[in-house]
């Protein structure tokens, strides 16, 4: 059986994982164009950075759990063999799946915070074109947080499934199995 523990644990670091990358989203950074003392630059001003942070720790999080559940189930590698049946299949489909979900999460999650922590630094004379106050997208870390979610449900069914096929195993004889000859 699944250890519960495991379970648990997994979910509340998925869980806390979701909560960091929607704070994040709405915690985006923001810029504005102002003019310099003298008023003959614009510079790109920026509001808080806490974003950055917050996809930081969604990214550590998530990463904390898929390394549990790797951990936990061997990553396929390692260990006693399966037993073929449904739940071996369904475990290898949802492996697959989950390590899609966990790159897609840990790129959208990686990207946003490093995309939130490049500021602008250059400035224009107040004639030429207003400097590109660039900031991450909308939807960036939103993507991450769904990506997240998707990835902490398909790695619990993941483990329940390798842990059944992983119970029901029952080596065969030593020696080779044969009918009665006639």
């Amino acid at each position: 059986m699944a250890s519960k523990l495991l379970l648990i644990t997994v979910f509340i670091f998925d869980l806390i994982a979701f909560a960091l990358a929607v704070a994040a989203e709405q915690r985006r950074s923001t810029a504005k164009i102002v003019p310099d003392r003298e008023i003959n630059y614009n510079y790109c001003v920026y509001d808080s950075d806490i974003s950055t942070g917050l996809g930081v720790g969604a990214f550590l999080f998530l990463l904390a759990s898929q390394v549990l559940i790797m951990v936990a189930s061997r990553c396929f590698c390692c260990g006693k063999p399966l037993n073929p049946g449904g739940s071996r299949a369904l475990a290898i489909v949802l492996f697959i799946i989950c390590w899609v979900f966990f790159f897609i999460a840990e790129v959208c999650l990686l990207a946003g915070s490093v995309r939130n922590a490049y500021h602008t630094k250059y400035r224009t004379m107040f004639t030429e074109t207003p400097p590109s106050c660039q900031t991450v997208r909308k939807g960036v870390f939103g993507a991450g947080a769904a990506f997240v979610l998707f990835s902490g449900i398909v790695s619990e069914f993941y483990y329940i499934n390798y842990s059944r096929a992983k119970e029901s195993f029952q080596p065969g004889g030593t020696g080779i199995g044969m009918g009665t000859y006639k």
